[in-house]
């Protein structure tokens, strides 16, 4: 019942709601700044309930039941389609390579079963997030030498990161968050030498604007309630 005073607990489930929204792309910094004021704020659920209302995420407790009821939406795009094969397992791997330089690879492109990266003194970024896969698993390799590669992929991808660092870093921390059905794994391996390797997951900026778009409609809906 909204009027119900709301616990330590129930406020926490909430924050942790808005840091995965944060985390996907679904809010910026300065709402979820807001947001989670405001859920350390609230007393009742009745106050609770409304920080997280837009925000799709499954097995949420008392304080959002209308959010615990909604669906996430599929990752951007169909995976079925996105996963358009090759010219098989032999095809020639493929090579993003920054010297003292930059490289990026993004937008609307195929990756390959197995692409390489390598930064020395500079810095690559591969973003996978509005790409298709030749195959249901694919690998990408990476070496930093006293340079960077950052790697992007979408929500519902699962990556598997099997990399090190010697005096650098390797990325883990997007480990463990299964996959979507029918979406494919990406594998991050090589290693990082004075250097480091990172991975985000983020939505494509096409359907970050979506959802902003649904945000506002559904405030607007809340600022206008229909009156019988």
């Amino acid at each position: 019942m909204p009027e119900l005073r709301a616990s330590d607990a129930d406020r926490e489930q909430v924050a942790e709601v808005l840091r995965e929204a944060v985390a996907e792309g679904r809010l910026d910094m300065d709402e979820f700044g807001e947001r989670l004021e405001a859920t350390y704020k609230a007393r009742t659920y009745g106050e609770l309930e409304p920080i997280t209302r837009d925000l799709p995420a499954p097995g949420v407790a008392a304080p959002a039941p209308a959010v615990s009821m909604v669906k996430r939406p599929p990752a951007a795009g169909d995976w079925a389609s996105r996963i358009v094969g090759d010219a098989g397992p032999s095809a020639p791997a493929q090579w993003g390579v920054a010297v003292m330089s930059g490289f990026e690879r993004k937008g609307h492109w195929t990756a390959p079963r197995r692409f390489n990266s390598v930064a020395f003194w500079g810095g690559c970024v591969i973003d996978l997030r509005e790409a298709n896969f030749a195959a249901g698993e694919v690998v990408v390799n990476c070496f930093a030498i006293m340079g960077g590669v950052n790697v992007i992929v979408p929500p519902g991808v699962e990556v598997v990161v099997r990399g090190i660092g010697i005096m650098g870093g390797f990325d883990h921390g997007q480990e463990g968050v299964p996959g979507e059905p029918g979406a494919p794994r990406v594998v991050v391996t090589g290693f990082a030498f004075w250097g480091g390797v990172g991975i985000e997951r983020k939505v494509s900026r096409a359907e970050r604007h979506r959802l902003k778009e649904a945000r506002r409609a559904a405030r607007r809906g809340e600022l206008n309630p229909r009156r019988d």
